[in-house]
């Protein structure tokens, strides 16, 4: 048998080598994960997104590819939604005697001591909700359109099923959101409701509705970031055509929908504090 003879160098370079090798490998420490705290767990709410974050945030997702038929994200801000067009379809005197009796807490009708239902925390209702609110997601389910409106925390349900509206002729219990189902044609989104609690406005200067209204809602997503919607309300006992109104929603990427309840104590807090006062009303 015939040996290899390995030159010294050779062996001491080989060795060292090794020695390196080991050493490099053994010294470099595996990365830690980052700590999870409340600041890089939790998103902002739309209302609370600094315009640094909203705009970094949006250049995130521009140009992102999308499926029509997906509306799902949390769309619009700081009432970023759709509210009424102008101008305002001929009132029934019927609608004009509850237009006159409204007294709005803001805008250019409002006074001091109004009874906009919302001053004592009730429902806004709907469509009064499309318009008015900060951010809502909206939720995609087999047999159902969950929107999530951070106004309130109210959720409301469109139910995709092939369930009927209620007429009114049916025993149906009158809803502040009233009775919505929802169908795809094509890549819009219709949605119909009827059923409504007529206690609530449609917007802040306090436009009635009549039991007897009906909504349809038309949704298109655009792009990933961009939510059209129109949306015509159809209330013959309160105006003499039907009223059609259409914008733009933006999604408030970055987000997620956070909690702004109405709490009634801390609005009679406020009236008997601020608005009564300034409505002459002494504090009690």
């Amino acid at each position: 048998m015939r040996l290899r003879i390995i030159p010294i160098a050779a062996l001491t370079a080989t060795l060292a080598l090794g020695m390196v090798a080991r050493v490099s490998v053994q010294s470099t420490p595996a990365a830690k994960p980052a700590e999870k705290t409340f600041a890089n767990t939790w998103l902002p709410v739309p209302r609370s997104q600094s315009p640094q974050q909203a705009a970094a945030a949006a250049a995130s997702v521009k140009g992102r590819a999308f499926n029509p038929r997906d509306l799902s994200g949390v769309w619009g801000v700081n009432g970023g939604g759709v509210g009424l067009s102008n101008p305002t379809p001929p009132m029934t005197p019927w609608g004009q005697a509850r237009y006159d009796a409204a007294k709005p807490g803001m805008g250019p009708r409002a006074v001091p001591l109004g009874n906009d239902p919302m001053l004592i925390c009730d429902p806004i209702g709907m469509p009064r909700w499309l318009g008015y609110n900060y951010g809502t997601e909206i939720i995609q389910l087999p047999d159902r359109v969950v929107q999530t409106i951070e106004l309130y925390h109210t959720f409301r349900t469109i139910w995709t099923d092939g369930r009927v509206l209620p007429t009114l002729d049916d025993d149906a219990e009158p809803r502040f959101l009233g009775y919505s189902v929802g169908r795809w044609e094509g890549d819009t989104f219709i949605v119909q409701s009827a059923g409504f609690d007529d206690r609530s406005w449609l917007d802040t200067q306090g436009h009635p509705h009549s039991d007897e209204m009906r909504v349809e809602e038309r949704y298109q997503r655009a792009s990933f970031d961009t939510l059209k919607l129109s949306y015509t309300i159809d209330d013959p006992k309160t105006y003499t055509k039907p009223w059609v109104s259409s914008g733009t929603i933006r999604l408030a990427a970055g987000t997620e929908i956070g909690e702004y309840f109405c709490v009634p104590s801390q609005e009679e807090e406020y009236r008997r504090l601020v608005r009564a006062p300034a409505g002459g009303q002494p504090r009690r």
